[in-house]
């Protein structure tokens, strides 16, 4: 802990969130580019595109959106349900239950895609519906972890926290690690996302973001273990 006096949580924890951050990067990077225009992750841009629909200036077809938005509304809901409202901090199983489940749904998302190589309309549609429930529920699996400054799916308000609270505008420059790491998280998950897509295609991007989707739970999985542990050897 030494080395990461501004953390909030053990750096575990952050790492694993940081990787999932990386992953949403990544997998929106698949959704907008490969699949139908739009973001599995970042709501914020979904509702700007729809209200761009609205007026005929949109990039793909409102339903496309809409399916985006309740998707993701869902596996939230889903994962607030099964997750609770527990206080306590940590990975509680149920967590770690859905993220299991998320990291088996991107897999097999991709692997249907690898196999199939042009999805069918219909099948384009499911997979965005499948991928906006996975990155909902994750939302809610990661909350009992308490971090607020890497949220997995945005980093908007993460860069205005970052940016008001830095010794430049006056303030102590708190957690400036977690919050810096974020962002940057998010843009190399895209990066790695937009670049697969690039030189090998969106089925194999989206592999991608279930490899790193799968380290942030692994990694969030083992964090919470040694925490345990930790509490129990005391």
């Amino acid at each position: 802990m030494a080395r990461f006096p501004l953390l909030p949580v053990g750096h575990h924890f952050v790492t694993g969130l940081l990787l999932l951050t990386a992953s949403t990067g990544c997998i929106d990077a698949v959704s907008y580019l490969a699949l139908d225009r739009v973001f599995t992750g970042n709501m914020t841009g979904n509702v700007l595109f729809i209200g761009f629909s609205l007026v005929g200036a949109g990039t793909a077809l409102i339903v496309n959106y809409a399916i985006a938005l309740v998707g993701f509304a869902l596996g939230s809901m889903i994962g607030g349900r099964i997750v609770g409202q527990s206080a306590r901090k940590g990975l509680p199983t149920t967590s770690r239950a859905i993220l299991i489940a998320g990291a088996v749904l991107i897999i097999g998302s991709a692997i249907y895609w690898l196999i199939v190589q042009t999805l069918p309309h219909p099948a384009l549609l499911t997979v965005t519906a499948v991928l906006s429930v996975v990155m909902g529920a994750q939302v809610s699996a990661v909350k009992p972890v308490g971090n607020s400054d890497v949220t997995t799916i945005v980093v908007t308000n993460t860069l205005a926290n970052l940016a008001r609270d830095s010794r430049l505008a006056g303030g102590t420059g708190k957690n400036w690690f977690p919050r810096l790491a974020a962002i940057l998280a998010m843009g190399i998950g895209a990066a790695i996302g937009a670049a697969v897509h690039l030189y090998f295609g969106g089925a194999e991007a989206l592999l991608a973001g279930a490899i790193i989707f799968t380290a942030g739970m692994v990694t969030l999985v083992t964090a919470n273990r040694r925490t345990v542990k930790a509490l129990v050897d005391r």
